[in-house]
């Protein structure tokens, strides 16, 4: 009987390095909210990607990249993005910036 771990393991690797690079093209979370590239895939909230899961995910490699997002989430493993996340930066921001001064003049 084979091993498969290595595999395994590479293959996974290889998945987050794709999820990691894909950002959210369309919608509340894409390019027009987010410029200039859209929220990292990664990053998006649980509950926006249980909405997709429950009406169906986008056609071809986003959907699927969002459904193994989702999957990894909803397990409580949103970590395993941690690596990810601080080569880029940190994670990505969602809400707009509050003002923190104001002028009542």
């Amino acid at each position: 009987m084979a091993d498969l771990t290595e595999i395994d393991r590479e293959d996974f690797r290889n998945l987050l390095v794709e999820i990691g690079r894909t950002r959210m093209p369309f919608g509340k979370f894409g390019i027009k909210e987010y410029p200039p590239s859209g929220v990292p895939i990664m990053d998006l909230p649980v509950e926006y990607l249980v909405w997709f899961k429950d009406r169906g995910f986008p056609k071809g490699r986003l959907g699927e990249l969002m459904a193994q997002v989702c999957e990894i989430k909803e397990v409580g493993m949103d970590a395993v993005f941690d690596p990810i996340r601080q080569s880029l930066g940190g994670r990505h921001p969602l809400r707009q910036e509050r003002r923190r001064s104001f002028d009542f003049d």
